[in-house]
């Protein structure tokens, strides 16, 4: 599964004041064991958040919701993530147990992927290799 030629680091965050935390955690070890450099920040708000994707240099962003916060959260994650300009040039990602309606909301905000429970490591690392990959192929070159 893991693919030497795409270097990718991702910071992990819980939205808010989550209490559950084990998937983030779950997804962390398993990208991590994929050769994907992790960031687990533990629980976060969207400033937060988007601070340390900034410092770290982060190709993707991922962030778990599993209490109802993340249209309000989520939203606003995109909403600074396009203020400090990274939007076009990370992947975000959200996890956790969405409504089926919020799915399509979530796309909206501007969440590259949604995963739910049933998503596996390879679902998840395959779809952020992807989109990294077409995310700096947009970038140009300098």
């Amino acid at each position: 599964m893991p693919d030497t030629n795409i270097k990718m680091k991702m910071v992990i965050a819980t939205l808010g004041l989550e209490v559950h935390w084990r998937g983030a955690v779950t997804v962390a070890r398993l990208l991590r064991d994929c050769g994907v450099e992790v960031v687990f920040i533990g629980n976060a708000y969207p400033d937060e958040i988007i601070q340390v994707a900034m410092q770290e240099g982060a190709d993707i962003v991922g962030v778990s919701s599993l209490t109802g916060g993340h249209l309000i959260l989520g939203s606003e994650l995109m909403e600074v993530a396009s203020q400090k300009g990274i939007k076009d040039n990370v992947v975000f990602v959200i996890g956790g147990i969405f409504p089926p309606g919020d799915l399509p909301k979530l796309k909206e905000a501007g969440f590259d992927g949604t995963f739910g429970p049933e998503a596996n490591g390879e679902v998840i690392y395959t779809f952020i290799k992807k989109a990294v990959s077409l995310k700096q192929k947009e970038l140009p070159d300098i």
